[in-house]
């Protein structure tokens, strides 16, 4: 075989160590892009609340007493009453929307929750870089549900 021929293309092994490069490059970018926490991370950490907003429904009805899930925004933790603190990732950014009754300050806020299931109702909401998730609670009937956010 001719040196000229050899010459004229890449071996399969070079071609996929571009491809390997590449996709350890994107990796990188869509990691740093979302502030350094994963897709996974901040639906774990949604469903987290979510869990949390169930939670105090539920201890409501049970108790048949009202029942809040209070967020401290700046340290990143949530408690239902009467129950332990839950920690959130350092690296997400909270903001809660909530009746005004429920807000002890900018930092401390709660969703109540009523012995029929209903509730303050409220929102919220979970970002990471520009990737955002909406915890919404329906007042009337207490539903809680997780949206994309835009």
């Amino acid at each position: 075989m001719s040196a000229a021929r050899r010459s004229r293309g890449f071996t399969l092994l070079e071609l996929l160590l571009v491809l390997v490069i590449a996709a350890a490059g994107y990796a990188l970018v869509a990691r740093v892009g979302a502030g350094g926490m994963s897709g996974a991370e901040l639906r774990a950490a949604a469903r987290a609340v979510a869990a949390g907003l169930r939670d105090a429904r539920g201890t409501a009805i049970a108790r048949q007493e009202p029942a809040t899930l209070t967020l401290d925004l700046e340290n990143r933790r949530m408690a239902v009453s009467g129950g332990r603190d839950r920690a959130l990732p350092r690296r997400l950014d909270l903001k809660l929307y909530t009746a005004q009754s429920e807000i002890v300050d900018d930092k401390h806020g709660a969703i109540r929750f009523y012995p029929d299931g209903s509730s303050t109702g409220g929102r919220v909401t979970l970002a990471a870089g520009e990737r955002k998730l909406l915890v919404d609670v329906d007042w009337l009937t207490g539903r809680v549900s997780i949206k994309e956010g835009g």
